[in-house]
């Protein structure tokens, strides 16, 4: 898999120290001085059995070793202030360190495969077809165009609650083999959640867009928002908005995405080639220029037959007894005429409990 450059930062060599440096000015100032360029200055002994350091400042000038000091230092700055990482804390720079390579860049090898992974979200969720193939066609046309990576464009499911679209989205994550991370708008309804928190501040930390790809060196997971309706409004004392909606704007545009300036870090990222999936119960209470950005894809509530088809083949994936599953798929017969009852989160839940049930200690 092909790797990208996803940080605007330059990292120099980490064992190339203030100290390596010296040692490696004074080896080539002795050198020059004794004419013998092979001489193996480094890993000579002195005669009272003190190490080639020491054996080399007895050669040197108190002169030589302060400028090569300063020399060494003047170098290790410059370096610090090239990186672009200077003002971060040591943990801080460590931290994204991870992405000296560059990170991951997830891709589709064959419009064949494209296919394969959209009959596979089809099969598993036919009520959900609207998204499925809108990625199946994103897939495709990333094979198609040669593109280095996969790209999707940002989607937002719009629909009735419970029908599955943030197991629609993790699942689209697992098929292709990228990080799905879930942003819960409803608790974390200010930007900060998302992408972190302006240095500086009183409890800053970073945002899980960042973290994710931080920790997974992938430069296209899949970053899902649920509820994305629901976030709230916040406001600073002087009247500064820091809503999810707002901070998503820039973030949906790939021009500035692909140099999007990270509040935490402040350094500059490359999230160009993140797959943004929004969910919502209803579309009509978001903001025009997020929905001119992310149209709605209107989907449907899943059928009975629908849903008991997914709760025997998860069960089958589960390997539960077909006791159990006959249990469950006779539990939602009962209340099928209880429109809340078509609910693949109800569906999941009695699956969690009936695996739960059999995996515990059996009892005499």
């Amino acid at each position: 898999m092909k790797r990208i450059p996803v940080i605007q930062a330059r990292f120099f060599n980490p064992d190339e120290t203030r100290v390596s440096l010296e040692m490696r000015f004074s080896d080539f100032l002795l050198r020059r001085r004794r004419r013998n360029p092979d001489l193996p200055v480094a890993n000579e002994k002195s005669d009272d059995g003190l190490d080639a350091d020491h054996s080399r400042r007895s050669e040197l000038r108190r002169s030589d070793v302060t400028r090569i000091q300063r020399r060494a230092q003047f170098i290790i700055d410059r370096r610090q202030a090239a990186s672009g990482l200077s003002h971060l804390k040591k943990e801080d720079r460590e931290r994204l360190e991870s992405l000296r390579g560059g990170a991951t860049l997830i891709s589709i090898n064959s419009e064949h495969e494209a296919d394969e992974l959209a009959a596979k979200l089809h099969e598993e969720m036919p009520w959900m077809a609207p998204a499925t193939e809108l990625a199946w066609r994103a897939m495709r046309r990333s094979v198609r165009e040669g593109a280095s990576g996969l790209t999707i464009p940002p989607m937002l499911l719009d629909g009735p609650a419970g029908i599955g679209k943030s197991h629609w989205a993790r699942r689209l994550g697992e098929l292709i083999g990228t990080p799905s991370p879930v942003i819960e708008a409803t608790t974390e309804n200010a930007s900060f959640g998302m992408v972190g928190s302006q240095r500086g501040w009183s409890g800053a930390y970073p945002g899980r867009l960042v973290e994710t790809i931080i920790r997974a060196r992938v430069a296209n997971p899949v970053v899902i928002i649920d509820e994305v309706e629901k976030a709230g409004q916040p406001t600073s004392r002087n009247g500064q908005s820091f809503g999810l909606a707002e901070a998503l704007l820039p973030l949906l545009e790939p021009l500035s995405a692909k140099n999007w300036s990270c509040p935490y870090y402040q350094v500059r990222f490359d999230v160009g080639w993140v797959t943004w999936v929004l969910t919502s119960n209803d579309s009509s209470r978001l903001p025009a220029p997020l929905l001119s950005r992310c149209p709605p894809l209107k989907l449907r509530n899943l059928s009975q037959a629908e849903l008991i088809n997914f709760v025997r083949r998860q069960g089958g994936e589960r390997n539960l007894s077909d006791a159990s599953i006959d249990a469950i798929v006779e539990a939602l017969d009962r209340v099928s005429h209880h429109e809340s009852a078509l609910s693949l989160r109800v569906a999941q839940r009695l699956l969690l409990l009936a695996d739960d049930l059999e995996s515990g200690p059996v009892r005499h």
